[in-house]
């Protein structure tokens, strides 16, 4: 009997195929409209859903589906799936830890030199027929804070040594596998940082973990990405420290209510912005499916997933 996922992903379309080439029915279901009426209509098919952090599944989702068997997400974040309800219910998860480490550590090196050097108005005044130049800061020398020393904050600070920058970093313990400067808190990380970058997984652990105590220690020389997830840093706070310029800058590809975002943002000249596109690429959009595709296989053949997630 062919195996249902219900896919509520909607960045993988081109990649899908793999899923049925392999033997799976795909569900579509990427709007939310879709999803309830999925939910409500083939609530016997699916054994299956792939879905992403921010989309996650919930409890009462998963109680609509009676057959229900495996969650997979496809990146690495899954603070949205109800990881006890799927635990009590019997429901095994698999994240894509690491397969897309590589792209989001380029977006973020990215959105780091366009920040710091000023890149956006630097084209914008040329655009108008203006020649604005200001003195930007280097990269040299400079001491980057990475909060989170992961797959893609180990990618980060893989990159930021080819600028010759100093690596600190914050994670909830120590690593013993690398020689940077261990931090033992945010703030502790942003008062030895020139530039701030958060790359810990999102969920009420790391919820406003950044707030107005860290964005001051960063200081008003200081720069902060986040390609983490919105709630790591409290939206408020950055506004204010934004407008007070209270800290040099940031570049941010994540929000609190994707897609929507503060206007506030749109009005500031310190701020870059980018629509969650840090893990985007044909390379890891294709290896997410692959493992998600490797994930599902092993389950339905009685074998142990590649990458499971426990509460």
């Amino acid at each position: 009997m062919t195996t249902s996922v219900l896919v509520l992903v909607e960045n993988l379309n081109e990649y899908l195929p793999i899923l049925e080439q392999s033997g799976f029915h795909l569900i579509l279901a990427q709007t939310p409209a879709l999803r309830a009426e999925a939910l409500a209509t083939r609530r016997e098919d699916i054994a299956a859903v792939l879905t992403r952090g921010p989309l996650g599944f919930y409890a009462g989702e998963m109680d609509a589906l009676p057959n229900l068997r495996i969650i997979c997400v496809s990146g690495a974040g899954y603070e949205n799936v109800d990881l006890p309800a799927a635990e009590a219910r019997g429901i095994t998860v698999t994240n894509g830890a690491g397969v897309n480490a590589s792209t989001v550590a380029d977006h973020t090196l990215s959105l780091l030199l366009a920040l710091v050097r000023d890149v956006a108005r630097a084209d914008a005044s040329v655009r108008r027929g203006e020649w604005r130049k200001l003195l930007r800061p280097s990269f040299e020398g400079k001491r980057i804070g990475i909060l989170g020393l992961g797959a893609v904050g180990m990618a980060i600070a893989r990159r930021a040594l080819g600028f010759g920058m100093l690596i600190n970093y914050h994670s909830r313990s120590p690593r013993p596998d690398v020689d940077f400067h261990y931090c033992p808190s945010p703030l502790a990380l942003a008062l030895e940082s020139d530039f701030l970058i958060l790359a810990t997984p999102g969920g009420a652990a790391t919820r406003h973990m950044v707030n107005d105590q860290v964005l001051d220690a960063l200081g008003p020389e200081g720069f902060l990405v986040n390609i983490a997830r919105g709630s790591v840093i409290d939206t408020k706070a950055l506004i204010d420290a934004l407008q007070q310029q209270r800290i040099g800058g940031a570049a941010l590809d994540v929000f609190d209510d994707e897609p929507n975002v503060d206007d506030a943002f749109k009005s500031l000249d310190n701020v870059l912005l980018s629509p969650h596109v840090g893990g985007f690429s044909p390379r890891a959009s294709e290896d997410s499916v692959r493992l998600v595709c490797a994930n599902l296989l092993a389950f339905f053949a009685g074998e142990p997933v590649l990458t499971p997630i426990h509460s």
